[in-house]
């Protein structure tokens, strides 16, 4: 898999990709990650990559010309599956969305600021447009970082186990169980016997009707 992120803040984005999972996952070649400066792409002497909304208005609005120069520039080097904008009113990024998008190849995702993008971009050269909740942030930066998270840990090789993707929330569009490790007692606070017992189909039930009970309590929507 490889993931181009077309983004105006591109420091923003260099921690997420530089520790833990998605680091191993580039030092195996198991995907690639390239971010893009789209100032890079400004043909004007201060770099800029916004300008005044038409009609007024506050707030600044990314122009198109910037954003179409990259993602041409991409798109003559290889073909993309996708090309994502992160915004606030996308689809909602789901697991089932996440599984989806796990099993293709080519991304762009395109980091929106200030107030959006210009229209014209959504018209003509964005395939999908995905939000990570209905809340606005500063920028698509996070954003892209979430999504390119949800489908690189879905990559076979990229989890020591692969088994443990499967058993996530939201998998079997359940919340996961609770979990326990060592000491089996602390504080006078006991793992419940079940788990114990070395008894697989029981320890499995066990999970399966806590999974219902805590999502019955906490995501009822998802029953």
């Amino acid at each position: 898999m490889r993931i181009d992120i077309i983004t105006c803040l591109p420091k923003l984005l260099e921690s997420p990709f530089s520790d833990s999972i998605l680091k191993r996952a580039q030092e195996k070649k198991l995907v690639e990650v390239a971010i893009h400066d789209l100032r890079a792409y400004s043909l004007d002497k201060h770099k800029s990559t916004d300008d005044y909304a038409f009609g007024g208005g506050a707030g600044m609005v990314m122009g198109i010309e910037p954003i179409h120069r990259c993602i041409s520039f991409l798109q003559s080097e290889r073909q993309y599956d996708e090309v994502i904008y992160l915004s606030p009113d996308g689809e909602l990024l789901t697991q089932a969305l996440a599984n989806q998008l796990s099993l293709k190849k080519n991304f762009i995702l395109l980091c929106g600021h200030y107030k959006g993008v210009d229209e014209r971009v959504r018209e003509h050269l964005i395939t999908r447009e995905v939000s990570i909740g209905d809340y606005v942030l500063s920028g698509g930066e996070l954003a892209a970082a979430v999504v390119s998270d949800a489908m690189i840990r879905l990559i076979p090789g990229v989890l020591n186990d692969e088994s443990s993707a499967l058993t996530d929330s939201f998998q079997d569009g359940l919340v996961a169980p609770p979990v326990y490790t060592r000491p089996a007692e602390y504080n006078g606070w006991k793992v419940p016997d079940v788990l114990l017992s070395g008894h697989e189909a029981k320890i499995n039930e066990w999970r399966h009707e806590e999974s219902v009970k805590r999502t019955k309590e906490r995501r009822p929507k998802l029953l």
